[in-house]
């Protein structure tokens, strides 16, 4: 019998971890998964290991509602985002593998005039920026996508809304596999069902990660870990301006295709799309409390569920099939935290609150070039964890708000 580790049926081996690599990366989502990729691709490492405590991509990759977009509004977040979009615009090709990449259309919904004007905003800053923008008004609204309740007696009347056209959607399973093979390929160690319960330090600088399948060495240590960062970095004595919360959603059951764009309300908690099989996909806004369970409270999913209904009346009648909860890790300006932490060789990527799936590629880009160089890439050099002693915040709670 063919070993598992070299069938051909196999996308990936799954190896037992060696005593030591020159780069240990904590968890094997996508943005684990992406570093790992770039880091072989774009700086030739691949004595590189990813470290998954359950399985690969199995967290919040999983879990999230797969929105791709980059109308952020500040610059840096404009030019991360960006960035990651134009990676996204070439990457089934790159990686032979179809991530089912559905560039449908992002509508950013507005329902008062604090809303027309923080959207009117932005659309401005995109444009100045090189990213495709647009302002509808309500009847424009109604023409991109017919069965949205736009009528004055709606409770949160529809005022406008942003469009980005080359927003859309990806299949987060296939990204995960493509990745995960592409790195695989490399050389490169995806190591499952290995947690990471501490940190070996010496002189100020990490020397080896301990694990439930024993020590490993390392030359640098990455962090990728989502909602759980927090709760590592805390045992290499490190404390992150982070806070963890569950973010809910929801998928219905089969539908002929009914919406063909992305659909997204601020002032409603609610953000939907039809995915390729034909469910909805909606999310919810983050639970209030913190946790790091993957569930949520029922209060949110019905405030969810009623914010559907009132601009989908169509939806009425709909089934829920299921529910479920990712981890998300929220900063204090709702923007990213990438780059060196006080100790010497452990680097984090964390705080991408609910916008993590829609970075993938440029996360992984910027935090392999500032692995592999030392130093942080340009486009990830505002996002230090210095800025929150400096002071030079990008505070992104307007563009990201709930629906990252």
């Amino acid at each position: 019998m063919t070993h598992p580790d070299t069938h051909p049926d196999f996308l990936w081996r799954n190896p037992d971890p060696k005593p030591s690599y020159d780069v240990v990366i904590v968890g094997g989502g996508g943005h684990g998964l992406a570093t790992a990729y770039y880091l072989a691709r774009n700086h030739g490492l691949n004595n590189v290991a990813v470290l998954e405590r359950g399985w690969l991509a199995g967290g919040n990759m999983a879990r999230n509602t797969t929105i791709i977009r980059s109308n952020y509004l500040w610059d840096e977040s404009a030019a991360i985002y960006e960035h990651s979009l134009k990676l996204w615009e070439g990457l089934s090709e790159e990686l032979d593998y179809d991530l089912q990449f559905s560039q449908r259309g992002v509508l950013n919904l507005a329902h008062n005039l604090g809303d027309v004007r923080e959207g009117r905003r932005r659309v401005n800053a995109n444009r100045l920026n090189g990213v495709d923008a647009e302002w509808l008004d309500a009847d424009e609204v109604r023409k991109f996508c017919p069965i949205i309740n736009v009528s004055g007696g709606a409770r949160y009347p529809v005022m406008g809304a942003t469009l980005q056209r080359r927003g859309g959607i990806a299949k987060h399973d296939h990204v995960a596999w493509a990745l995960a093979r592409r790195a695989d390929a490399y050389g490169i160690d995806l190591i499952q069902g290995c947690e990471v319960t501490g940190f070996e330090i010496a002189g100020g600088r990490v020397t080896a990660v301990e694990t439930s399948r024993g020590r490993i060495a390392a030359g640098k240590v990455a962090l990728a870990a989502a909602g759980h960062t927090s709760v590592l970095a805390e045992r290499a004595g490190i404390r992150l301006p982070l806070q963890s919360h569950p973010l809910q959603a929801l998928v219905s059951e089969l539908l002929e295709p009914v919406l063909d764009c992305v659909v997204m309300s601020n002032a409603v908690h609610v953000y939907v799309s039809q995915a390729h099989k034909g469910e909805l996909v909606m999310g919810a806004g983050i639970d209030a409390y913190n946790s790091y369970g993957q569930r949520g409270g029922v209060h949110v999913i019905e405030a969810q569920m009623a914010a559907a209904l009132e601009l989908f009346p169509i939806f009425s009648r709909v089934r829920v099939l299921r529910t479920w909860a990712g981890i998300v890790d929220v900063s204090p300006d709702a923007s990213p935290i990438i780059g060196p932490t006080p100790v010497e060789g452990l680097y984090i990527n964390a705080g991408w609150g609910t916008g993590g799936f829609k970075a993938t590629p440029g996360s992984g880009w910027v935090y392999a070039h500032t692995i592999a160089e030392g130093r942080p890439h340009p486009l990830a050099e505002p996002f230090g964890l210095d800025r929150f002693t400096t002071g030079a915040l990008i505070d992104e709670h307007g563009a990201a708000a709930v629906a990252h």
